[in-house]
């Protein structure tokens, strides 16, 4: 077996673990044993159990990311807020990982969110810099109102989001029966709040510097993947 494919396989059983006995119970011993590899193998890749599983929650993050930039490029009115974040909704019901991370789950997470919190500390202040430069473009393209502090809307956006995160675990039995209707009620939402009359025009003019924000930010997440592997 090649090096980078025992690497996602022991992240793959890694990830099941997690999600299925939470970050207490999980060992490297039983990751190894089910990889099929020796101890010593998993830490080849990696210098400890927290560097192992913060490799899987930026895996998981990756891919969400790795899709929102498959979807601005295929069309440029992904990059409005309601468009983004209703896409995101969606990678967020499809990701354990990311469902257990943005509603703080700490039966999953444990401490690996203290964790987390320090070792990507640069990681998120970059993401929220490429989230205010990314309003910033559309507010300079008429594609969002521009009439009250940008710091203001990025929040607002945010509180919106951990709202309809949060909801799926703490009103699930009063909820719009699909994904789907919740998913449409979140990017109605943020584009009544955020948005104005949407061009197709404005928006392929401010989507090339949109886009390429977060591939600067997708090549710092890679990054941070190699600083977590052994070296």
């Amino acid at each position: 077996m090649e090096r980078s494919e025992r690497g996602e396989r022991i992240l793959e059983v890694a990830a099941e673990l997690l999600l299925a006995w939470g970050y207490g119970r999980v060992t490297i011993d039983e990751i190894a044993r089910r990889a099929k590899v020796g101890k010593g193998t998993v830490y080849l890749h990696w210098k400890t159990k927290d560097a192992l599983l913060l490799t899987v929650v930026l895996k998981a993050k990756s891919r969400a990311q790795q899709r929102h930039l498959a979807r601005m490029r295929a069309d440029p009115l992904e990059v409005l807020p309601s468009r983004m974040m209703g896409a995101y909704y969606g990678d967020f019901l499809a990701e354990p990982v990311l469902r257990a991370l943005y509603t703080d789950d700490v039966d999953v997470l444990g401490r690996l969110n203290d964790s987390a919190r320090k070792e990507l500390a640069d990681l998120v202040a970059l993401g929220d810099r490429v989230l205010r430069r990314h309003l910033e473009v559309l507010r300079e393209h008429g594609l969002m109102y521009a009439d009250t502090d940008v710091r203001h809307q990025q929040y607002a956006l945010m509180a919106t989001a951990t709202g309809f995160f949060t909801a799926e675990a703490l009103l699930f039995d009063r909820a719009p029966d699909t994904p789907e209707i919740r998913g449409g009620i979140f990017a109605e939402s943020v584009r009544r709040m955020l948005e104005t009359t949407p061009s197709h025009d404005a928006a392929a003019a401010a989507a090339p510097e949109v886009i390429a924000l977060y591939e600067e930010f997708e090549r710092h997440s890679a990054e941070e993947m190699r600083r977590q592997l052994r070296d």
